[in-house]
């Protein structure tokens, strides 16, 4: 089975060999490759639509526990960008969500007490173990996966300079505007604690590239 969205685990592609895939299965796909394109990139609107056309397409199949996996792909997203607040759709689904759905949403929620690591995917099982280090994201190979868990690091206060910075290059390497926002951020508000006012412009400048904004003459 593909595993699409690698970040929420969702399994929504046909098994290789197997018989072409159901529309409703092809267009939730393609909408939801559309959804985090579009939010990835900063453009809320369209992925508000993209995400919407999603949703339409699995509630077809009345499967609560699919959809609560489209669910887990946008809290999932919106960790990646630092958006730390509470994923009210999945939780609309949760008593319909199978284990290792709920063992996800625990996970991006950084609520790890008890939580039974065998539930989540395999990239991000060694976090529980207590590794936070650049190196462990690196061994990550999907980017968005390595992002999402960079982000919960973050949320858990576990997250490292080195890390940081990692997650900050794997956002800028893939274009990705919102998270890289987002990092940077964090990047700039650390060099001002520090006092390097010089690092401080420096990653500014890279603020005002990604945002759009002229720099200052």
């Amino acid at each position: 089975m593909k595993v699409l969205l690698p970040a929420a685990a969702l399994l929504l592609a046909a098994c290789a060999g197997a018989p072409a895939p159901p529309d409703w299965q092809a267009n939730a796909h393609a909408a939801l490759q559309g959804f985090t394109a579009a939010y990835y990139a900063g453009n809320t609107r369209l992925a508000k639509q993209e995400f919407a056309r999603a949703r339409d397409d699995i509630a077809a199949t009345g499967r609560p526990d699919l959809l609560a996996r489209a669910e887990l792909v946008r809290c999932a997203a919106r960790v990646a960008s630092l958006e730390f607040e509470d994923c009210a759709g999945f939780e609309a689904l949760a008593a319909d969500a199978g284990p290792a759905e709920r063992a996800y949403a625990a996970f991006l929620a950084g609520k790890w007490q008890g939580l039974d690591a065998s539930l989540l995917p395999a990239h991000h099982r060694a976090l529980l173990a207590g590794a936070s280090d650049a190196g462990t994201l690196a061994a990550i190979e999907e980017p968005m996966s390595r992002l999402v868990a960079a982000g919960v690091l973050f949320r858990v206060g576990r997250m490292t300079p080195p890390g940081i910075d990692a997650a900050t290059e794997t956002a800028s390497a893939n274009g990705w505007r919102r998270p890289l926002l987002a990092w940077l951020g964090v990047q700039a508000r650390r060099a001002d604690v520090a006092g390097d006012g010089a690092a401080a412009a420096r990653i500014r400048r890279r603020i005002d590239l990604v945002s759009g904004s002229p720099a200052a003459p």
